[in-house]
Order: C-alpha cells, then sequence, then structure tokens
C-alpha cells in the first residue's frame, strides 16, 4: 500500500472517486495504484500528483512497481 498516497488523499477529504474522476482515469486503477496492486505512469502520476497537489516524482522514490508506460 502506498501509505503516504493514503494520507495525503485522506488530509485533503478527498474520496478515490474524486481523485480519479479529476485525475480522468478510473477509479478501480486509482484504487489499485493507491493500494499499491499497480505501477503508475509518468503521465498518470502528474495526473494525479496534480490533483492532491504534491511532487508527482514521489511515486518514485520508493516504489519497485513504477513504470514509465
Amino acid at each position: 500500500m502506498r501509505e503516504w498516497l493514503y494520507i495525503i488523499r485522506k488530509q485533503k477529504n478527498f474520496t478515490m472517486a474524486k481523485v480519479a474522476n479529476e485525475a480522468k482515469i478510473s477509479e478501480s486503477y486509482y484504487s489499485m495504484i493507491e493500494n499499491g496492486n499497480r505501477g503508475v505512469s509518468v503521465t498518470t502520476a502528474k495526473k494525479i500528483a496534480e490533483v492532491l497537489d504534491f511532487d508527482w516524482t514521489r511515486f518514485y522514490e520508493d516504489d519497485p512497481k513504477a513504470s514509465n508506460e
């Protein structure tokens, strides 16, 4: 699980659905990303980071599943 992502989302009082909708991705895809079951492309990382207002490179600091899809 990407606990840091969960914490940021909760601090903003956003649901998974809200983040996914604003990032223009499916809620199930966002859920898999937050739960650590799916890697995240740079494009998607930037979209999510923009919605939640954090540096998108955070996804790649400690994520062995990260990819450049």
